[in-house]
């Protein structure tokens, strides 16, 4: 099916990862093995803390649904991206477009807010440990991850209308490997303020607050495990925040990184690359920091593979 070069067309073209036929199967092959591990990973990590009661605290019922998210974001990007490797002309229809968009951004703003829930979790566990089992209520914790979810609906919904309301009449080639806002822009020929506005506003919003809410938090968090007096005692509190202080420096440092440089310090080419860490690294990475750095998660993963 031919594209048109106008407004009304509706399909695009995803040039993927890279136009370097050498190139299309070692990466098919990586990326198709991250996304297996990832699956792998998060799916377990979601069935393992399920079946384990030990497991069932805030603490890891924020992490099994962080890992639900990651698997979400996953799988709304690489199988897509997969299929870039194997075929010459990746088409997207419009309303496909549009979708991938909408659920990137849902899941991306949640798993912000998401992490800044965590942060308050663990800011009560180690500043009020008497009345954690209060403060952290089933009722809250699920309220938590409503308002992240919900944020990240808004936020979605407000890039996807503005975005569905551009004409595409410049181009209908996406040099990306999904639907991303930015690459989305670069191809219309309407005024586009209103969506670079909406950018700003928004992915500031909700960069700034979940960031200062986690800033603030720790400094409680820090200021708490200096009075404590045992060495022990310091070092098994910060413990407890360690994975989740790794996971939230890489994902607002990549998401920062993205989305508030200079506009002319990258080209598209440049920014694809580093938009495959946060879209595919990440949901990786997650459940491996939290398996390998978190004691509780190592025993009940022993458990399952050794029975003791």
């Amino acid at each position: 099916m031919a594209i048109a070069n106008h407004s009304t067309a509706t399909m695009f073209v995803l040039l993927g990862l890279t136009q370097q036929p050498e190139l299309q199967l070692p990466l098919f092959l990586l990326f198709l093995g991250i996304y297996m591990v990832t699956v792998v990973g998060n799916l377990g990590m979601i069935l393992l803390i399920a079946a384990n009661p030990r497991l069932h605290t805030p603490m890891y019922y924020f992490l099994s649904t962080l890992s639900f998210i990651d698997f979400c974001s996953s799988t709304v990007i690489t199988p897509k991206m997969l299929v870039n490797f194997l075929w010459k002309e990746n088409l997207i229809l419009h309303f496909e477009c549009m979708a991938q968009l909408f659920f990137f951004v849902v899941f991306v703003v949640a798993e912000g807010y998401l992490l800044t829930a965590m942060a308050y979790d663990r800011y009560v566990a180690i500043c009020s440990p008497l009345l954690y089992n209060v403060t952290m209520s089933s009722w809250l914790c699920s309220l938590l991850v409503l308002v992240a979810f919900i944020l990240g609906v808004l936020s979605a919904v407000a890039h996807t209308s503005a975005m569905m309301k551009l004409t595409f009449c410049k181009s209908h080639i996406i040099n990306h490997y999904f639907c991303d806002v930015l690459p989305l822009l670069n191809l219309s020929c309407s005024n586009t303020h209103l969506n670079e506005l909406l950018l700003f506003v928004i992915g500031g919003f909700n960069t700034l607050v979940p960031t200062l809410a986690v800033t603030i938090s720790y400094a409680f968090i820090f200021y708490s495990i200096l009075r404590i007096r045992s060495s022990e005692g310091r070092s098994k509190a910060f413990g407890t925040c360690s994975s989740h202080l790794m996971a939230v420096g890489i994902f607002f440092g990549s998401i920062t990184f993205m989305y508030f440089k200079p506009p002319s310090s990258n080209s598209l080419d440049q920014e694809k690359v580093s938009s495959v860490f946060y879209t595919t690294v990440i949901p990786l990475l997650n459940p491996l920091i939290y398996s390998v750095r978190n004691k509780d998660v190592k025993k009940a993963m022993r458990k399952v593979l050794v029975g003791r």
